[in-house]
């Protein structure tokens, strides 16, 4: 539950508090990403909120719009790829203004 595994790796557990699978989701160190497998769609809106992850995913697992921000939270990363944070990242901004 706490290691990140880049693999084809599952780890299913069931659960009846949520707040306890909060717990024990958030101890880890890292965040990139999560699944929540429910069809109780407003025990899942109350994880997706706590889950410190950059991506959740509800009844799939690891899809990847490019037009989604990508990235995790903690120890998994800095900053965002895709979508218009990861342009945002590389722009530096500037005002001007003029008068005629």
């Amino acid at each position: 539950m706490r290691e990140e595994v880049f693999g084809p790796v599952v780890v299913a557990m069931p659960f009846d508090d949520p707040e306890a699978v909060l717990a024990e989701a958030n101890r880890s160190e890292y965040g990139l990403g999560a699944s929540i497998w429910s069809n109780d769609l407003r025990a899942v809106q109350r994880l997706v909120d706590g889950l410190d992850a950059g991506t959740v995913w509800v009844n799939t697992h690891n899809i990847v719009d490019p037009n989604m921000p990508f990235g995790g939270y903690k120890a998994s990363g800095v900053g965002r790829e895709h979508g218009r944070s990861a342009i945002e990242a590389y722009t530096e901004i500037k005002s001007v203004c003029m008068a005629y």
